[in-house]
């Protein structure tokens, strides 16, 4: 099996490319999805983030708003943040890769992939990027995003040049969807390819 850790700053279209590997035939794991289902109604995740970040839960599970509001701009707060969620993470991906074991190609879509060392456990890297005004763009029509948000996020992501650098492939995804399906679909041709070697 090959792992391809998929990722790319906030707004660069990485849904989409997910998305799009899906309809090829290439399982996704969707880190981001996984975090939203282990935080959501009866999530296996919600009453230890209440015990540690009082008042951020209801019936619907957390409350992404006020959790954000908990942990913005308070290094300690997001550490204890994340010793909570990404083990739970970690296991769902393991289950996932056993489920998937015989398939040529998966795909991994983990959001900070570069930032957390997720590189290591992957054997490709490929990040989905675009011109960063197309990103401001995309990222300031979201409901509750503002230009402060959006300063803060990049701060905690590695910059998309970087990233860029660090790739062994690169998706661009702002030209059309039909130019992005294409690159993708040259992209698992090439792995199904080294694959068959």
């Amino acid at each position: 099996m090959i792992r391809i850790g998929l990722t790319g700053s906030i707004g660069m279209g990485k849904s989409a490319v997910s998305a799009m590997f899906r309809q090829m035939g290439v399982p996704v794991f969707d880190a981001d999805a996984e975090v939203h289902r282990l935080q959501g109604p009866g999530g296996a995740l919600v009453e230890r983030i209440e015990a540690r970040f009082p008042g951020t839960t209801g019936p619907k599970g957390v409350d992404r708003q006020k959790l954000g509001a908990a942990v913005l701009g308070k290094p300690e707060e997001l550490k204890a943040l994340e010793h909570i969620v990404h083990p739970a993470v970690y296991h769902a991906r393991q289950r996932f890769l056993r489920q998937h074991r015989a398939r040529p190609l998966v795909v991994l879509d983990i959001p900070l992939l570069f930032e957390k060392g997720g590189a290591k456990q992957v054997d490709v890297t490929v990040v989905v990027s675009a011109h960063g005004f197309l990103q401001r763009r995309r990222v300031l029509r979201r409901a509750g995003m503002t230009e402060a948000k959006l300063r803060h996020i990049r701060q905690l992501q590695v910059p998309d040049h970087i990233k860029r650098q660090k790739a062994d492939h690169v998706i661009e995804t702002g030209t059309s969807r039909i130019e992005t399906r294409a690159a993708i679909r040259r992209l698992i041709a090439c792995l199904r390819a080294r694959k068959r070697r």
